[in-house]
């Protein structure tokens, strides 16, 4: 998006958003900038890893990259959640061999291949027997044959190689832990001191985790955007209520293929996708996108199309992970997965919407909850797939409209003008707009609007373009109508 009205503006080839997450092969300002001209729209730094004092300086770091080359950079920081992890081993790392017998106990000690601590003191209300426990990111299975009040005994199914501090997940299993964390609300405080207002909870478990947040900034006299990250099996069940509390909504499919069988996750992004379009909420599908590209300059072909089909689904912007933060090839595998994006928009039929036109009018008539700016976004893309105009023009305080219509994946981009600078950042998650932040002391947008795209040679004479904007309500109500202008 662009930073100010002086700016250059260069309308990016991906309208799927790319979010790039910013560590040790990435932090430099020359790879940072590479990145954005490669398909970077958003930066995330991720607090479950790294000293705070070295987020620090890249939030400052992006934000002086973003005003040296007018492209304003949202920053996501990720905060780290109540994650369960195994306690310290004497020697690391231990070897945990298949049909051997392992306990996991909740007291505190240094643990060996026998006996192993779990920084968790809720053990036997956790887990069942049979039940199944993965350790090490998955790579581990344990097979719980007993337990008692503070150990659980486990057959080894699947073994490896075991080094403390790594994390631990019970499938199907209620957690007894407060999703926000003291250190979550500290690194929420220190983000928004140094201007960062984007958030993304880690192991929401239902609506109230998302509104603690939000009641933390708020009670600092500020407020913030959150996305939950849907990696629990408590989150899918509480969904329609995350989905309603929150301002995005990410798929985390790492520990979510732990918490759930792994052969399920394909069919639950997609049904997590869908739900979250028809909401006009921005959705990020996340985790093991690029994996191979942290080692390797080309990507397989099973991530190429995991990719692909995250975009068809509907997802709004797609999520690096260890790809661009520790990964050899940062920029290239921005690089390829923009290729990726552009050739499946370009590839998508409008008939196979993820959010299907017809069953989106259909269910909200049934509710009797169809809004003012579901009719103007319905008609907009009913007006686009005949008209096919160059943009369609959105002039937000909220970002409401431009996230309505954005839900449809229309093929034209979506030129959002705000004046509220929060608003244009948060617009960037969404799919195929491309906010403006312009200042004006004028009543109406329509010519301000106009003169800026003619004078950034934006559109040529006989370009067609939708403007919504709101004409006829009190200044309090949002869009209500939409015209059709001829440059």
């Amino acid at each position: 998006m662009t930073k100010n009205s002086k700016s250059k503006i260069i309308i990016p080839k991906n309208k799927t958003k790319i979010i790039c997450t910013i560590g040790p092969a990435s932090n430099s300002e020359r790879t940072i900038k590479s990145m954005v001209s490669n398909g970077m729209n958003i930066a995330r730094l991720n607090s479950s890893h790294g000293l705070i004092q070295d987020h620090i300086e890249n939030i400052s770091k992006i934000h002086n990259i973003s005003n040296e080359i007018g492209v304003n950079i949202p920053i996501l920081i990720d905060l780290p959640g109540a994650k369960i992890r195994i306690g310290k081993l004497k020697e690391d790392p231990v070897l945990l061999c298949k049909d051997e017998i392992v306990t996991l106990t909740g007291k505190k000690i240094v643990g060996n291949k026998k006996i192993i601590p779990v920084q968790y003191k809720h053990l036997s209300k956790t887990v069942s027997k049979g039940s199944t426990v993965f350790l090490s990111d998955g790579l581990i299975e344990l097979k719980v044959l007993d337990f008692g009040e503070e150990n659980v005994r486990c057959k080894v199914i699947i073994g490896g190689s075991l080094l403390s501090h790594k994390g631990i997940n019970f499938t199907n299993s209620t957690i007894h832990v407060n999703s926000v964390t003291k250190k979550d609300l500290e690194i929420v405080e220190i983000g928004m001191i140094h201007g960062v207002n984007t958030f993304c909870i880690s192991y929401p478990k239902d609506e109230k985790d998302i509104q603690k947040i939000k009641n933390f900034a708020k009670k600092q006299g500020k407020k913030v955007k959150v996305i939950a990250k849907i990696e629990r099996s408590e989150a899918i069940a509480n969904f329609d209520k995350i989905l309603k509390a929150a301002d995005g909504i990410m798929i985390a499919r790492g520990d979510l293929g732990m918490e759930i069988p792994i052969e399920e996750v394909p069919t639950v992004q997609k049904k997590l996708i869908k739900k979250t379009n028809i909401a006009g909420v921005p959705v990020i599908t996340a985790t093991q996108m690029m994996k191979s590209m942290t080692d390797n300059p080309r990507p397989t072909r099973a991530e190429v199309t995991d990719v692909a089909n995250a975009i068809l689904d509907g997802t709004d912007a797609v999520m690096l992970s260890e790809e661009t933060a520790i990964g050899k090839y940062p920029v290239q595998t921005v690089k390829t997965m923009r290729k990726i994006a552009v050739t499946t928009e370009k590839k998508r039929n409008g008939a196979n919407l993820p959010c299907n036109l017809h069953d989106f009018i259909a269910k909200t008539h049934v509710k009797h909850d169809l809004k003012i700016a579901d009719v103007i976004s319905i008609n907009v893309i009913e007006a686009h797939k005949i008209l096919k105009p160059k943009y369609i023009i959105t002039t937000t305080s909220t970002g409401t409209t431009a996230r309505m219509i954005s839900r449809f994946k229309p093929d034209c981009w979506n030129l959002s003008f705000t004046k509220n600078q929060d608003t244009a950042d948060f617009l960037n998650f969404s799919f195929g707009v491309f906010p403006i932040y312009l200042k004006h002391d004028k009543e109406s947008w329509h010519g301000v609007v106009i003169d800026f795209i003619k004078e950034k040679n934006l559109v040529k004479k006989g370009d067609m373009v939708f403007l919504t904007q709101r004409r006829f309500v009190d200044k309090k109500e949002g869009t209500d109508s939409f015209g059709v202008i001829k440059i």
